[in-house]
């Protein structure tokens, strides 16, 4: 049922299985959809101590098939941008693949490497996404960011975005990202348009199309090993190893399909399973990227516990 409260639309009992790549049937007790980052603000306000959920492109997350009881909020109408010379500001909803498009567009070179990701900007600084020996953090200047627990829009720098592998302080704060600011490179159309073809023949040969139900990578690749989380995954024997409809992908072994039908316990049964034969193989135990939203049952909580540890 689609409400309007205070002029922001939210849905109850929201079926989210079109908010995932993954595309796991969930239900959402309320969904909330802000149209500028005025109205994400009040909402942030509205939930500050229920734990609101914030989502983009639905990348990289895992929902529950139980259902999710705290309240998600939408942020993918939030997605303006400005480009003055060299330089890009964009929300937090905008599709990295979009802004790939858009510095082609202006001659703008250091985004091409976004063209394969499926994920918003907040998704992508929050996680400092990255492929290609690229990340996010490369051309970043500044972001705006919400302190909710302060009640007051923030300027981080670079430096105080604390990048790393796969982490910012988006991860440790009670921020919330509104918009990010980039320094770009000029270049040709024939340069940049090239190397993203590159990429996107690469990313087609290594990982599934998003016509195939996925969440992306799995694991982060380990530190200190010679072998990166795939490859130590199919020197397990896990090619293709299956529960219920979720596959470890022929194709290569970091990423987990959607067969059809797949449930979130399905989902965690998998990635234990390869958490499990690796460690016992290697001794070394791998790190899920991905996040889990929503209800889980004893086993789902006792198996999460280890892999997030």
């Amino acid at each position: 049922m689609i409400c309007s409260q205070n002029d922001i639309k939210f849905y109850n009992d929201f079926q989210l299985t079109n908010y995932n790549t993954l595309k796991i049937k969930s239900i959402a007790k309320s969904f909330y959809i802000p149209d500028n980052d005025g109205e994400l603000i009040t909402l942030l306000k509205k939930f500050k101590n229920a734990n609101p959920i914030i989502i983009g492109n639905g990348s990289n997350i895992l929902f529950s098939s139980k259902g999710v009881e705290e309240p998600i909020i939408y942020t993918g109408k939030i997605k303006s941008y400005t480009i003055i010379g060299n330089t890009l500001e964009a929300q937090t909803g905008i599709k990295v693949q979009t802004l790939s498009k858009l510095a082609l567009d202006k001659k703008l070179s250091g985004f091409e490497f976004l063209i394969g990701i499926p994920a918003s900007l907040g998704g992508a600084c929050y996680m400092n996404a990255g492929a290609h020996n690229y990340s996010i953090s490369d051309n970043f200047i500044s972001a705006k960011v919400y302190d909710i627990e302060k009640n007051k829009i923030l300027t981080l720098k670079k430096e105080d975005m604390e990048f790393s592998y796969r982490h910012s302080i988006l991860k440790e704060k009670p921020y919330i990202l509104l918009s990010a600011k980039f320094e770009l490179k000029k270049s040709s159309q024939e340069k940049i348009k090239s190397k993203m073809d590159e990429n996107i023949i690469f990313r087609k040969s290594r990982q599934p199309n998003l016509s195939i139900p996925n969440a992306g990578s799995v694991f982060k690749n380990p530190e200190n090993c010679e072998l990166s989380a795939g490859a130590l995954i199919d020197k397990c024997g896990l090619r293709g190893f299956q529960i219920g409809d979720v596959q470890v992908w022929e194709n290569h072994c970091n990423f987990l399909i959607n067969k059809g039908k797949a449930t979130s316990n399905d989902y965690i049964d998998v990635i234990f399973e390869i958490y499990t034969k690796v460690k016992e193989k290697f001794n070394v135990e791998l790190t899920p990227e991905i996040i889990y939203i929503g209800k889980m049952s004893k086993s789902e909580k006792e198996k999460w516990k280890i892999l997030k540890k």
